[in-house]
Formats: C-alpha cells, structure tokens, sequence
C-alpha cells in the first residue's frame, strides 16, 4: 500500500483524493476496538503518529513510520486505519476532545463573565495542550488540512468556539447575538494561528507571540454587543 507521492524536494503533500478522504463523515479506524488491548494498541500508534508528527510534521508521516515508532507491524497499523489519512484524522479529532476537555476544565476552575475574560481563559488552555500533546503543534485539531467543506464532521476551532460561548451563555447567563457568536468563532480562529507560530520551533512557545494572539483574540471581540 502506498502513502501520499512526495513533490520534488521530498516532502509528502496532501492530494486532493486525500483532503476528500479526510471530510468524509465515516469513522476513520477499520476496527472498531471493543477489547481493552486492542484499545490500547490504537492509542500506542496513535502515540506514534503524533510523536513523528513532533519531530517532522504531519506533511511527511507515513504509516511505516507509525509502524516503525510504536515498534508493529504495517499488518497491524492497516488492521485499525486503512490509510495514511485515517491516522491524520483520528489524532486531530484525539486532539480535539483532549483540548476541548483542557477547557472546560478551565473554564469550571475559573470561568469570567465576559468575553475578554474567556478569550483569556481559552487561550491560557489552549497553550497548554500545545505543550502537553506531542504533535498538537503541526496537526492541531486538524482545521490546519484545510479540508472544507465538510458535511457533517466536526470543525475543530468551531467545536473550541461553541463551548466558549456554551460557558458564557449557560454557566454565566451571558447571551451572545450573531455578531458576538461570529466574533467568538473569528477570535479563535486569529489565536490558532498565531500560536502555531508560537510553537513552530519551540516546545515552550514564543512568549512575545502567545501575548500576540491573546491581544488579537480579545481585539476581536471587543466592542461586540452581547
């Protein structure tokens, strides 16, 4: 079976085949893994995945270097992803849920009752994941694929705005319109971007650029009516 060709300079590159692969709404494990092992051996190549996605991004994994990482077999790599892609997508949508649950921690340890106040939180949180998941810095929550349109999966900066405004308007009664909703989704979008920089060679993060994308995200939602 083969990867995704690689350009001239060697790098491989997402094809269009792939990017329609990537927004399907069907699962992207071959196996469903019910059994506790087989659990835990999904989960220890998707380890590896995002630890060669650490070191090299995730433009050049392979799934021989998946099986080389966590020390299996192709056999076993292809046994749970038939592809190269369903491992991009089951460690972006592991991402997602790890960093949606980073949040909403934050957010029950101390929440605000105002935008700003969550945009801060929202970031805070979010730089943590960059420095506690490996690979978070070059697949992220996998909108960085750009695989729109996508019918029915889950946009991952969308997923981070929602529970943004889900903590305003239902633990602090804050209701927001459609611009405030709108400025949430452009907000997040603004700090994703500039904290991908701030990781791009740094497993800590540039400090100057995380207090770029704090006062960028909060400039995009200030003055907005809510």
């Amino acid at each position: 079976m083969n990867d995704s060709p690689r350009n001239r300079k060697g790098v491989t590159t997402i094809s269009a085949k792939e990017k329609q692969l990537l927004s399907t709404a069907s699962a992207p494990i071959r196996v469903e893994p019910v059994q506790a092992r087989s659990t835990a051996r999904v989960n220890a190549l998707l380890d590896a995945a995002s630890e060669t996605m650490h070191d090299l991004g995730y433009e050049q994994l392979t799934t021989a270097m998946v099986a080389d990482r966590a020390g299996a077999s192709i056999g076993t790599v292809y046994r749970y992803f038939p592809d190269r892609i369903a491992v991009l997508q089951s460690v972006a949508s592991r991402n997602l849920d790890r960093a949606l649950n980073v949040l909403k921690a934050s957010f029950r340890d101390g929440g605000s009752s105002t935008l700003e106040g969550s945009l801060d939180v929202a970031v805070d949180a979010l730089v943590e994941v960059f420095r506690t998941e490996k690979g978070f810095r070059s697949l992220r929550v996998g909108d960085v694929l750009d695989i729109r349109p996508v019918a029915s999966a889950r946009g991952g900066n969308a997923e981070i705005a929602r529970v943004i405004r889900e903590d305003l308007e239902q633990r602090q009664g804050v209701l927001l319109d459609s611009n405030a909703r709108l400025a949430v989704e452009t907000a997040i979008d603004v700090a994703d971007a500039l904290l991908g920089r701030a990781f791009l060679h740094s497993d800590r993060g540039e400090t100057s650029l995380i207090a770029e994308a704090k006062r960028v995200s909060m400039l995009a939602v200030s003055g907005v009516t809510h």
